[in-house]
C-alpha cells in the first residue's frame, strides 16, 4: 500500500493513503542502519499491521524528488510565502532571506501577499515591481474577503506546497479557507495525531483534495542552511544572472567592486533598489557569522 507521511512524531509516522485515510506507522530497523530516516513528504510503501486501528509500518521510501534541509521535508514542488500586502507592512529582509533559501534548494516560489483589500493598485505594482524582474509569480489574495482564493486553490493544484510566513499575515485564515472545500479527512488526521497538536515546530501536511497537499513549516528568520556562503548569494538572485557576465572581475562580490554588471543595472534600474539593499545586508552577515 502506498501513501504520503503527512506527519512525524517521536519514531511515528503518519501515513496518508487515499481513500483509506490515515496509519499510524513505525520505521523498519533496515532505515537506521542505512542511516536513512523516513521525511515529512516521503512517499512510502506500508504494511498494514492492524486494518481496525490503522497501524502499520513503513517497509519503503520511494525516490525522492527533492529535500529541503530547513525545514526537514522531501518531494517539495513549490513553496508559497505568504506575507501581509499591510497591516503589518511586508518585511522584504526575511521575504529576501527565505527566497535565497528556496533558490539555494532549487525549490520554485510563488509570492502571496494577503489582506490585499488593504492597498491601493498603485502600491500592488510597486509590489510587483520588486520581484517581477527576479521572476516571481505573485499571486494577491484576501483571507478576509474571500478575494483571489479560486486562483489560488488552481496554484496549489495537484502539487505538494510548503508553505511559510511570519504572525500576523494572515496564513492561518488563509489555511483555513483553503480547506473549507476539503472532505472531512482532515479532521481525522487531526484527531489521530492529537498528541502531536502542541508540536507546532514539527512540519505536517494537510490534505486538500486534488492531488494538493500543503505542509505549513516552522519559521525561517536563520540563513543557516549548511554549505551556504556568502559567494553562493548572488546565485540565489535570479535577477543578477543575465548582468554578472558584464562585471570586469572574477569572482565580483557586486558590492565594492568597479566596473561590476550588477550595480549597472541597479543605476539603470533593471533591479529593484530594495533587493539590492537586502543583497548587501545578507552578504555582510553571512561574511561576519563565518567569522566565529
Amino acid at each position: 500500500m502506498q501513501g504520503k507521511i503527512v506527519k512525524g512524531i517521536s519514531g511515528f509516522y503518519y501515513v496518508h493513503v487515499v481513500e483509506a485515510g490515515i496509519y499510524e506507522c513505525k520505521a523498519k530497523g533496515a532505515f537506521r542502519n542505512q542511516k536513512v530516516k523516513p521525511l515529512v513528504g516521503d512517499n512510502v510503501e506500508i504494511a498494514v499491521i492492524d486494518e481496525e486501528n490503522k497501524k502499520g509500518n513503513v517497509e519503503k521510501i520511494l525516490p525522492r524528488k527533492n529535500e529541503l534541509i530547513r525545514p526537514a521535508v522531501s518531494n517539495i514542488d513549490m513553496a508559497l510565502v505568504i506575507f501581509a500586502a499591510a497591516k503589518p507592512d511586508p518585511n522584504f529582509n526575511l521575504l529576501d532571506r527565505f527566497l535565497c533559501m528556496m533558490e539555494y534548494q532549487k525549490v520554485p516560489v510563488t509570492i502571496c501577499f494577503n489582506k490585499c483589500d488593504l492597498i491601493t493598485e498603485e502600491q500592488k505594482k510597486e509590489l510587483e515591481d520588486v520581484y517581477k524582474p527576479a521572476g516571481y509569480e505573485i499571486i494577491f489574495t484576501s483571507a478576509k474577503q474571500g478575494i483571489n482564493l479560486d486562483g489560488l486553490k488552481e496554484l496549489l493544484r495537484g502539487k505538494t506546497t510548503a508553505v511559510a510566513g511570519p504572525s500576523g499575515v494572515g496564513k492561518s485564515s488563509l489555511i483555513n479557507q483553503l480547506q473549507d472545500s476539503v472532505c472531512m479527512e482532515t479532521g481525522t488526521i487531526s484527531e489521530k495525531i492529537e498528541r502531536g497538536k502542541h508540536t507546532t515546530r514539527h512540519s505536517e501536511i494537510i490534505p486538500l483534495g486534488e492531488g494538493a497537499y500543503i505542509m505549513d513549516t516552522p519559521g525561517f528568520s536563520s540563513m543557516d542552511v549548511p554549505g551556504f556562503e556568502k559567494e553562493d548569494l548572488w546565485t540565489c538572485y535570479p535577477e543578477f544572472a543575465e548582468h554578472e557576465p558584464y562585471c570586469k572581475f572574477q569572482g565580483c562580490s557586486h558590492i565594492n567592486e568597479p566596473n561590476c554588471g550588477v550595480k549597472d543595472a541597479l543605476a539603470e534600474g533593471d533591479i529593484s533598489p530594495i533587493r539590492y539593499e537586502n543583497y548587501k545586508l545578507l552578504y555582510e552577515e553571512l561574511k561576519q557569522s563565518k567569522k566565529y
